[in-house]
């Protein structure tokens, strides 16, 4: 597939070091001569250096035979004239742009029509929002996703010493097969996708898919209290902040949102009814003490820097806090902060690559998750009458062995499949895979050559 990525930042950089790890033939342009050093240094794609509003930049890029266009500058409008232009010298192309203004994603109607030639709008701040309160929905998971609309969902928990998952095979749960299962599990920096045979030890944080309707039932054989939320604190009221504190304005929990820009506490205020609203720098201990941070729910560090973020974090726990949410950027992080004691963290750069999967991979693909270290994902996909996965049992189905089916949804049923198992062409699948497998899983989601 070529691809065409505009704006080499945060999120252009990580999207572009994505898919050249999967061998994708990418071409990065940015006008900035620090950024495309960065990016010839570090990635294997073609770095141009230019404007992606530019038509004959586009041109030299490829843009007539290119697959697909992302336009991932820190300009909205940059990201809309280079989608405009593309539609324009490819009417094929599929246009992705990272929008950040909410007065544009409130305008619906103008992406509906086509009027702004954006097939799909990336806003990784909305997302992330998203994330923070599908965490907040189960305090002792590192992640929550939903899948199916909502029907299903993936939840990330770290097995404790003491949890009634800790040193049993997966064959042990025979008591809820039908119910959950427990699609990868993560020890240390090692992903892999689970059997029978393998056993859950105490601190790997395994990935398992519920339904919905069943999730307090498997919280009670977690042996996890679903607590009420009452008190969250926010630092950091840039725009995924003032998301956060608009989103939980509606709600009953109590909530207050540091910041040390006193116009931004001024404009926040007059906009939230509930949520409390301070002037101060969210890493003075005084001040966290004085607002009683030791008997939070949760901590929420959402400023644009990360190394304060994970500061303020640590700072909370050590006061109290039950729970802390810290935004990191630099993935290479993850795994460090995790080590030294942070709860969950969410990035936008990992929101970008999740909106954006799902047009790379092949068959018929809904959404795609990266996985905690991005070794592996989650992948909602509908089953095509001409692949080579449905009408046979799954046990008979060549899957790769870093692949799995967590569960299939036909209608209003939703199946926890085991190998007898039959899948039906458009039932809606979530699977997990290893990252190096998912190429042998395209080929299985896509057509047969026999079919023709």
């Amino acid at each position: 597939m070529k691809i065409i990525i505009v704006g080499a930042g945060e999120v252009g950089f990580h999207i572009a070091q994505k898919l050249s790890e999967e061998n994708q033939d990418v071409f990065l342009i940015d006008k900035d001569p620090a950024q495309i050093k960065r990016v010839t240094e570090n990635l294997d794609v073609q770095a141009m250096l230019g404007s992606g509003t530019s038509p004959n930049m586009l041109r030299t890029a490829g843009i007539m035979d290119a697959n697909l266009m992302v336009a991932a500058t820190d300009s909205d409008e940059v990201n809309l004239i280079a989608c405009l232009l593309a539609r324009h010298m490819n009417q094929y192309v599929l246009k992705v742009a990272r929008l950040r203004n909410p007065e544009y994603l409130e305008e619906k109607e103008l992406f509906s029509k086509g009027l702004l030639s954006v097939d799909q709008i990336i806003n990784p701040e909305s997302v992330m929002v998203e994330t923070i309160r599908n965490l907040m929905l189960v305090p002792e998971a590192s992640d929550v996703i939903d899948f199916v609309d909502g029907q299903i969902k993936l939840i990330g928990i770290t097995i404790k010493p003491d949890s009634p998952f800790a040193n049993r095979k997966l064959l042990s749960f025979k008591e809820m097969e039908g119910n959950v299962l427990v699609g990868a599990i993560v020890r240390g920096e090692q992903v892999f996708i689970p059997h029978g045979e393998d056993e859950i030890l105490p601190n790997d944080l395994i990935y398992m898919v519920v339904r919905s309707n069943e999730f307090s039932q498997i919280l009670q054989l977690l042996e996890i209290k679903n607590e009420t939320l009452k008190r969250v604190i926010i630092v950091g009221a840039g725009e995924t902040g003032t998301a956060l504190a608009t989103v939980l304005d509606q709600t009953n929990i109590s909530v207050k949102i540091i910041e040390k820009d006193n116009q931004k506490c001024t404009s926040l205020a007059e906009k939230l009814e509930k949520v409390i609203v301070i002037h101060g720098d969210g890493t003075d201990k005084d001040l966290l003490q004085e607002e009683n941070v030791g008997d939070v729910d949760f901590m929420v560090a959402l400023t644009g820097d990360e190394e304060v973020n994970v500061l303020i974090s640590l700072q909370a726990k050590g006061l109290g806090a039950k729970k802390t949410i810290t935004r990191i950027n630099k993935l290479s992080y993850i795994p460090i902060v995790s080590a030294i004691g942070i709860d969950a963290v969410v990035s936008s750069r990992l929101s970008a690559i999740r909106a954006i999967l799902q047009y790379i991979r092949k068959g018929k693909i809904i959404s795609v998750a990266p996985l905690k270290g991005e070794h592996a994902e989650a992948i909602e996909a509908e089953a095509l009458e001409t692949s080579g996965i449905v009408n046979i049992p799954l046990s008979k189905v060549k899957f790769p062995k870093g692949a799995i089916v967590g569960a299939v949804v036909r209608g209003d049923e939703i199946i926890v499949p085991v190998g007898d198992t039959v899948i039906k062409p458009k039932d809606r699948l979530i699977i997990f895979a290893l990252q190096k497998e998912v190429p042998k899983l395209e080929k299985l989601l896509t057509v047969r050559l026999e079919y023709f």
